[in-house]
Parts: structure tokens; C-alpha cells; sequence
């Protein structure tokens, strides 16, 4: 059975040294386990005090955030964007540990993990250009303009997405030596000039500001003649959102320091005051400086710790009312698991839940069955997870034949498991386990593995 009791005193032996040893940290009332990120800033304390509050989160000098919680696996990020886009390639994720001790990896998922994936089964393939076809007729009749042929990506065509590399239109200029009229065109607008002032007395008229423009884009030609802009080259416009002159803002006197704003760990007390002697009026800036002002606090009251539950311990024997039931078919049982409520402390909530978990089996420990080979299993993940050598393997197991047991079983109709392990007969002349190198996996570096 899984000792139980082991991070329990990781844990304590942690908070002991703590308590002889406390590192000045700077101390957050949040602590984003998803992310691995820090808010809330309160200021630096001792992580001690920080931490009589296992919500909280800290910081050592320039180093990432942690958890004030005991020690647990984030969960693992989303898979990594296949490394090549055609082809076999592989995939990544990474967890991470956070909080006081270490984190069990009793399954050894690592930190790091790998998988093979293919996103298309072939890779893009360039095609070759035909040849250029006829030029078409210019595109004006007088003057200078343009004309154009065309290609086909057909010799041979692309494939798997490929292309032909360059233009499949190709564009020269030609003259008609035709001379074309030039009729004039308004230049943009210039922009607008200046308002005659920045702000503007409550029932006065609006000031003006003027732009122009010019005939000149372009300007008419004079043989052949062409004709001249048609509108107006001025116009004017009332400075209509000119703000009121504004009146400057001044503070109001500090409030008194509110109470600590919690009932244990640390916390902050905070004073405010207002910009309101006189209060800014017709858009002057408020006045210079921070509305509020924090202090950290500390309670010197630890937090409710809420309990953990440990992992499932292993499941017990299958027996019935204490018998022995091994190789019986018509003899289902019971068996059970196990788990302990770790780190509870400070009247914090227990876990939720139930500590027993109970399941319907038959046991077939040692008992001999005729059994046929399984499909291959899908292909696992690439060990190591970083590097030229990595592998994935697959394999496929001797299953027994258990058609004779019934798999539902008692008043309720509960699908039974069946616990222990049998004694097989399979053909011993199959191939039983396969391995084959991962593609493209990234090298090995000091973040994981990670590119």
C-alpha cells in the first residue's frame, strides 16, 4: 500500500526549517496554479508570514512565482503545434510542481511528454510553368498604357498543395502614340488650419478655420485643351468642439487607516482621499498622485489549511464474505481501495468525498485460460522525450477468455472486474512488441526539451 503518510511529512519537515530559516520574499494574496503566475501584490515579508496562508503566492529575488500550498502537479499544458507540417512529426506538453516539498511521480510521467503526429500524409510538391501565351491588346487608345499574357501552372501540375514559384501574369507598358486631352483634377484637401484658440468662453460664437485645394492633379492641359476643375477651392468650418477652459483640481485630506484587510496571514491597510478641493472642471487633469496608499499588515494568525486527498491506494484481495474465490465463475466478490485527507490544519475544510471505494470482481489470480493476441495498441509516447533517439513503441497482450463469467452481476446489475493475474496459453511464436524512431524531435535543452 502507498505510504500515505510520506508528503504529510515532506510537508511538516519543510515548515520546521522554515520556521528556524525564513527568506525575505515578496509576498501575493494570488496564486494562478494554471498559469504559474503571481497577483495581487501585498509587499516583502518573511515567507513564514506570507505563507500562514496557503493560498497565497511568493516570489524569491528575480526568480518565478510558487505556491504557498503544499506540493502538487499543475495540470499539463495543451499539446505543442506538430514540428513539421507534413510528415510524421511530434507534439509536446509540460507540467510543472508547485508548493512547499515535492511532488510524488510514483507513475513516472516526468516533466515532459512526447507524441507522434502527422498533420498531412504527403508534402508539397512545386509544379512547372507552360509556356507564355499571346500578348492582349493595349489597354488605352491614346497615350501610354498596358498590356498582358498569361501562363498555366501545367508543366507538370503541382501536388499536395505545391505551386509553381513566380507570376502567372506578365505586364509590359505600350504606346498608342495617340496624344490624350488632360482634364484637370483637385489636388486632397489641405489639411485643416488652426482653431484662433485652445478652448472657448461658455455662450461665445465658435471660431472658424479654413482649407484649401488646388487644380493642379492634374492640372488641365492646353492642347489638346483639357477642362478645369468644377467646385469650390475654400471652405470653412465652426471649431464647434473646442473644450471649455479648464479649471485644475486639488487633493482632499487622507482618510484614516482602514483595518487589516484579513483575519489571518498577511494583508494590506489602505488610506484614500479625493480629488475635490477644488474638484477639475471642463477636462483639467485630475490631480497628480495615487487616490490610495497601502501598507502590508500581518495578523501573525495562520489560514485554514483544507485537506488534500492522497491518491487511490492499491486495490485489496477479491474475496466473498472472506472466502477465497479464486478461478470460480459463478462466485463474484468484492474488493477495495483506500485513501488518507493530507495537510488538514487550522480547522480547514476536510476533503470532500468518500475514503473507500468499493467494486464488484471475480478472481482469476494463477488461474489458467486459453487466450487469443489483442489489436496493436495505439503507439505510445516517445522516450525520451527529447533528442535524436527517441522511440515510440506499441504492443498487443495475450487476452484471456472469459466468456463464461458473467459481466453483470448482483441485484443491482453492476459490471464485475476481474483482479489478479492469470496463467495464459497464446501462441508463443507472435511478435509482441514493436518500436520505431519519433521524427523531427526537438534536442534537449536546459528549459525540458522545449524549442
Amino acid at each position: 500500500m502507498v505510504n500515505v503518510m510520506l508528503p504529510l511529512l515532506v510537508f511538516s519537515l519543510f515548515l520546521t526549517v522554515q520556521e528556524t530559516v525564513s527568506e525575505v520574499v515578496k509576498c501575493y494574496g494570488q496564486f494562478n496554479k494554471e498559469k504559474g503566475t503571481c497577483g495581487l501584490y501585498l509587499g516583502e515579508t518573511e515567507l513564514d508570514d506570507c505563507c500562514l496562508n496557503v493560498d497565497y503566492g511568493f516570489q524569491i529575488k528575480d526568480g518565478e512565482c510558487d505556491s504557498c500550498s503544499p506540493s502538487s502537479w499543475s495540470e499539463w499544458s495543451p499539446w505543442s503545434p506538430c514540428t513539421v507540417s507534413c510528415k510524421e512529426g511530434v507534439k509536446q506538453r509540460t507540467r510543472k510542481c508547485y508548493g512547499m516539498g515535492h511532488c510524488n511521480d510514483t507513475e513516472e510521467l516526468g516533466t515532459l511528454q512526447t507524441k507522434y503526429c502527422v498533420e498531412e500524409t504527403c508534402c508539397p510538391e512545386k509544379g512547372g510553368w507552360s509556356e507564355w501565351g499571346p500578348w492582349q491588346g493595349c489597354s488605352v487608345t491614346c497615350s501610354k498604357g498596358v498590356r498582358k499574357r498569361s501562363r498555366t501552372c501545367t508543366q507538370p501540375p503541382p501536388e499536395c498543395g505545391g505551386n509553381c514559384i513566380g507570376k502567372d501574369t506578365d505586364v509590359e507598358t505600350c504606346d498608342t502614340n495617340q496624344v490624350c486631352p488632360v482634364h484637370g483634377g483637385w489636388s486632397d484637401w489641405s489639411s485643416w488650419g488652426p482653431c484662433p484658440s485652445s478652448c472657448m468662453k461658455e455662450g461665445a460664437d465658435p471660431p472658424q478655420r479654413q482649407r484649401s485645394r488646388f487644380c493642379t492633379n492634374p492640372a488641365p492641359s492646353s492642347n489638346p485643351p483639357g477642362q478645369y476643375c468644377s467646385g469650390h477651392s475654400h471652405e470653412a468650418q465652426a471649431c464647434s468642439n473646442l473644450p471649455y477652459c479648464p479649471v485644475s483640481g486639488g487633493w482632499g485630506p487622507w482618510s484614516p487607516t482602514s483595518e487589516c484587510s484579513v483575519t489571518c496571514g498577511v494583508g494590506q491597510t489602505m488610506m484614500g482621499r479625493q480629488c475635490n478641493s477644488p474638484a477639475p472642471r471642463h477636462g483639467a487633469q485630475t490631480c497628480p498622485g495615487k487616490t490610495t496608499t497601502e501598507k502590508l499588515c500581518n495578523t501573525q494568525v495562520p489560514c485554514p489549511v483544507a485537506g488534500q486527498w492522497s491518491t487511490w491506494g492499491p486495490w485489496a484481495e477479491c474475496k466473498r464474505s472472506g472466502k477465497d474465490i479464486r478461478c470460480s465463475k459463478y462466485s463474484a466478490g468484492t474488493q477495495r481501495r483506500v485513501r488518507t485527507c493530507l495537510y488538514r490544519d487550522w480547522n480547514g475544510e476536510s476533503c470532500t468525498g468518500d475514503i473507500m471505494e468499493t467494486r464488484v470482481c471475480y478472481s482469476i489470480e494463477r488461474c489458467r485460460f486459453n487466450g487469443t493476441w489483442s489489436e496493436w495498441s495505439d503507439w505510445g509516447l516517445c522516450k525520451p522525450p527529447c533528442g535524436a533517439d527517441a522511440k515510440k513503441t506499441r504492443q498487443r497482450e495475450c487476452v484471456p477468455d472469459l466468456s463464461e463469467y458473467r459481466k453483470l452481476v448482483g441485484s443491482k446489475k453492476e459490471e464485475a472486474y476481474f483482479a489478479g493475474k492469470p496463467w495464459l496459453l497464446c501462441r508463443r511464436d507472435v511478435e509482441t512488441s514493436q518500436s520505431e524512431l519519433c521524427y523531427n524531435v526537438p534536442e534537449c535543452t536546459g528549459s525540458g526539451g522545449l524549442p
